[in-house]
């Protein structure tokens, strides 16, 4: 029993984070309809923020002051990217087909990748030891060890679930989003600036990601530019589970492919992880396609 709380535990921490990553994803297809691939390169632009921070600047390490500083500038910097993403490469392409806005959404995304890796003008191809942002300690509850790193995902996880709720169902703004989601046409008509609510949703759901980055970091301390590859498709995997443009189906689908991807590896099928992952979205896709918490909806075609 104690093993598997254990691993109940690891995998609640892993599945806090594929939340914070999937509620990206699932925050875009709801406004826009389409699924935005290079989201999981903001991820990882978000973790190089809070290591060259440390690096350059000497930001102060093991401090949660300075930890939270990191994780706030890396927030900024990577909403600021999302919304360059979405003026770029995106907007221009507003009202065509499906196909050429997925297609440029992977090629966003490999476009991000191979700059990353560019020792001029990006971080380089090595990986990098990420420093340990906040202060290191372990708490024991019988034979049960938390980490505070655990319990620092946990913990603002769900702070930024609660700011991200507040904002989409207590704000102005957040009703624009939903009224945009819903109809965009009688959304606009009604006075409210498309572009605008769309850019906001990219910069929201980029500062996730990028929070998500931080922490993912502080839980496996080696980051790469491709380290945000399998993160995102199994975040991808997470909101096609609890129900793709669903928020609270983001948060529930990221915390179940994390248990089961903890579980997986403790009954000890570790090569399987990934395979299980997929198999995941494979099996939700034939069962239910619109997902745990999605509902049908008719399209007129």
């Amino acid at each position: 029993m104690a093993e598997f709380l254990q691993q109940l535990i690891n995998g609640l921490s892993l599945g806090a984070i594929y939340a914070l990553i999937a509620l990206g994803y699932t925050m875009v297809y709801g406004v826009l309809r389409f699924i935005n691939f290079a989201h999981s390169e903001v991820f990882m632009v978000g973790a190089f923020v809070g290591y060259y921070l440390v690096e350059k600047y000497h930001l102060p390490t093991q401090s949660i002051g300075g930890g939270l500083l990191a994780m706030a500038v890396a927030m900024a910097v990577c909403a600021a990217l999302g919304v360059v993403i979405e003026r770029l490469a995106y907007r221009p392409l507003r009202g065509r087909s499906t196909l050429t806005v997925l297609i440029t959404a992977i090629g966003v995304s490999l476009l991000l990748q191979n700059v990353a890796q560019n020792s001029r003008i990006g971080f380089g191809p090595n990986p990098k030891a990420f420093p340990q942002l906040f202060p290191a300690t372990n708490l024991h509850l019988g034979a049960l060890t938390i980490s505070s790193n655990q319990m620092l995902v946990l913990g603002v996880t769900l702070a930024l679930l609660v700011a991200l709720y507040f904002i989409v169902n207590h704000t102005r703004t957040g009703t624009a989003m939903r009224a945009l989601s819903f109809n965009p046409t009688a959304a606009s008509l009604m006075g409210i600036n498309n572009d605008s609510i769309i850019s906001f949703t990219f910069a929201l759901g980029s500062a996730l990601a990028a929070a998500g980055g931080i922490l993912y970091a502080l839980n496996y301390p080696s980051i790469e530019p491709l380290m945000g590859t399998l993160p995102g498709l199994k975040a991808f995997v997470a909101a096609v589970l609890g129900g793709i443009g669903n928020i609270p189906g983001a948060a529930l689908g990221g915390v179940l492919i994390g248990l089961i991807e903890t579980l997986v590896v403790a009954c000890g099928g570790s090569t399987y992880r990934d395979a299980v992952a997929f198999g995941v979205l494979i099996l939700i896709l034939i069962v239910r396609p619109t997902g745990l918490l999605g509902r049908l909806q008719t399209e007129k075609v």
